[in-house]
């Protein structure tokens, strides 16, 4: 049936809910914040759609329009917005008392309109700025947005029409169609959109898009944009506006080159001069296999004068007491960082009053400056390829040489202070207490073999482990920040036992049948979860010690890897010298080291945690494998393989295997 709806207006203080409206037993969809937009809309354009009413008690129930309707009511209270009030009329169409389909009619109207496209709105936007001469603070006060959302909206609005038509018809997508807008000149994005497609490959990704738009220009937020535009504005270099300033682009490239190698260079001879090299070199982005090539001088110890004697005793009590704070187990992290970094401070004072490069190595050595993660980084004691000698002479490396944090020197020997060995020892208990939960049969006869012993023989067989039934408290300075591998094992460990005894509605003798009466494989994973949570704190232990836990860890928790990953907890509390050295020694970045060096101790910290998290795809099958395979040494099983060793001997060996088949 056909209903002819009269149109009537009717007063804001007149409108009610309905009951039958679809909407209705949804309050939050008429909460202020989800009608923001409606309001500041209607406030300006007014109701653009009548409401669909029906009579109800002498009111008007709101069959459809709802949301509208609560914007009309916020719009009333609010004292700053004019010409709204409960006498205000509203232009609605009325439904008939008799009508037997209302739900289906406000169904209707909520169901059958089309979500608008993407591309239309953002066009929408771009037609109020150029055709109705509307600004983007109008735009935004008409939604009930920000400026910053309607800018944004425009910029998309504004993409050269060829591309706005290729995602219309789907050829590209629509992140695709966005990323052209990195670069404002419409004329740009077409050079590029044709580029891409012109071999007829329909399928353009939105970084390769990004990518190929970063070799038309510069953003003026991107890190060298920043660096770089005081100079490149003062030189009249050419801008392309964007509606968002962060997104204009500075468009000639070379000229953006050009004063990238004067402010290198400039930093460079800055150095040289400072510390007495013969040269200074700019390098704008940095090459692993270019300064490979390089070599590289330290500085050796120097006897420092008498004011020099004196600095360096004051440095050595400050270190002390420094070290003192930093073994107090109730510190925040902010503050632990902050005495690292006092610590780093001084330290590099100290080698700097006793170190120094000789005659030779300055005549020869120079500085390159290169531009890395947002900032100059300046590479000292440098060996141009042709003035290495031939052979490594002492304080002389190839290879692109380490860093002057003095990676593998003596001085850097990697000492563990009282407090870290001690929560060391914690988590490797945890970890072979996770190691205990995956080989449960193991674990029992542990148990059983520990119980029985403790009463029949003479002396205790191990102290590794109580059986007291008690679960053993772990300590830990820093137990929010650690590697959370092995609780998860223990967690998921725990998810797996048969509880069903365990009702505390049930006697102690209840619980105990229904205990008798469970598999022998449910009964091992319940005591050595049980015994899992007694391990004491210990590093590796040697035969002659405890030949029962060294013989039963080598079974169960062979590699400690499979339940503990290092992570910036424990990097956080290394020298930076110790992180270089093991980045450099130990898993063979020598390159990463260098580039690392001039770095803060922060951005080491956070280099290795994202290295240990997820292994890099670049690293070479020896590297990933001495990553999988570190940690502090006498965390590791002893008597087991020698994981790091064996692992990176693997791996060499099967790259030269490679290299001589190919």
């Amino acid at each position: 049936m056909t209903h002819v709806l009269k149109s009537i207006s009717v007063a804001i203080g007149d409108l009610v809910a309905h009951p039958a409206n679809v909407r209705s037993k949804s309050p939050e969809e008429y909460a202020s914040e989800n009608i923001a937009n409606l309001k500041a809309s209607i406030g300006v354009l007014g109701i653009i759609q009548p409401l669909l009413v029906q009579k109800i008690d002498g009111k008007f129930g709101v069959l459809a329009g709802g949301r509208r309707r609560a914007a009309l009511d916020e719009l009333v209270s609010d004292k700053t917005a004019k010409g709204f009030t409960n006498k205000t009329k509203i232009e609605c169409r009325l439904v008939p008392e008799d009508c037997d389909v209302t739900t289906a009619m406000s169904l209707a109207e909520n169901i059958t309109q089309a979500p608008m496209n993407a591309i239309d709105e953002f066009e929408a936007f771009a037609r109020m700025m150029e055709v109705d001469g509307q600004s983007s603070d109008t735009i935004a006060k008409t939604f009930g947005t920000t400026i910053a959302a309607v800018k944004g909206r425009l910029r998309y609005g504004l993409i050269h029409p060829d591309i706005r038509a290729a995602a219309r018809s789907k050829t590209i997508t629509l992140d695709t169609m966005k990323a052209f807008a990195d670069h404002p000149s419409q004329e740009v994005q077409r050079e590029v959109f044709e580029a891409l497609t012109k071999d007829g490959d329909s399928y353009v990704q939105a970084y390769t898009v990004r990518q190929a738009l970063k070799t038309r220009g510069v953003q003026v937020s991107d890190d060298i944009g920043a660096f770089v535009r005081e100079d490149y504005e003062a030189r009249g270099g050419p801008i392309a506006a964007d509606l968002l300033e962060e997104h204009s682009v500075l468009e000639d490239m070379a000229l953006v080159e050009t004063i990238m190698v004067e402010k290198l260079t400039t930093a460079a001879e800055e150095a040289r001069a400072d510390l007495g090299f013969a040269w200074a070199e700019a390098l704008v982005r940095y090459d692993y296999a270019t300064m490979a090539e390089y070599g590289r001088v330290y500085p050796g110890p120097i006897e420092p004068d008498v004011a020099g004697q004196k600095r360096v005793y004051a440095i050595t009590e400050e270190l002390e007491k420094l070290q003192l704070e930093m073994d107090d187990e109730s510190l925040e992290t902010d503050a632990y960082n902050a005495l690292y970094d006092r610590v780093d401070a001084l330290e590099e004072e100290a080698r700097d009053l006793q170190e120094a490069y000789s005659a030779e190595d300055l005549a020869q050595a120079g500085v390159i400056a290169s531009w890395s993660n947002g900032k100059i980084t300046l590479h000292v004691g440098l060996v141009r390829p042709e003035d290495k000698p031939e052979a490594t002479a002492q304080g002389t490396s190839g290879g692109g040489g380490e860093s002057t944090d003095a990676v593998g020197q003596d001085t850097d020997h990697i000492v563990y202070p009282a407090s870290l060995t001690q929560d060391l020892k914690t988590e490797r208990a945890m970890a072979l207490g996770a190691a205990m939960t995956l080989h449960p049969e193991a674990t029992l006869d542990l148990t059983l073999f520990k119980l029985v012993t403790d009463v029949l023989a003479t002396t205790s067989v191990t102290h590794g482990i109580k059986v007291e039934a008690r679960k053993e408290y772990r300590s830990h300075a820093k137990m929010e920040e650690i590697d959370g591998t092995s609780l998860e094992q223990v967690a998921e460990a725990h998810d797996a036992l048969e509880l069903s005894w365990a009702d505390e509605a049930k006697s102690p003798a209840d619980q105990f049948a229904v205990f008798r009466a469970l598999e022998a494989g449910e009964k091992a994973k319940l005591v050595a979860y049980a015994t899992a949570s007694t391990t004491q704190s210990c590093f590796a232990r040697n035969r002659q010690g405890d030949s029962l836990m060294h013989d039963f860890e080598i079974e169960v928790m062979p590699d400690i890897r499979a339940h503990w990953t290092p992570n910036a907890a424990l990097f956080n509390r290394f020298k930076k010298a110790w992180l270089l050295k093991i980045l450099g020694e130990e898993l063979g970045l020598a390159q990463e080291a260098v580039t690392l060096a001039s770095m803060s101790k922060k951005e080491i910290v956070a280099f290795c945690d994202k290295l240990f998290g997820e292994p890099f795809a670049t690293l070479t099958e020896a590297q990933h494998a001495a990553v999988a395979a570190w940690c502090p040494p006498m965390m590791q099983t002893a008597g087991g393989p020698s994981l790091v060793v064996d692992a990176v001997e693997d791996a060499a060996q099967s790259e030269v295997i490679q290299a001589k088949a190919a």
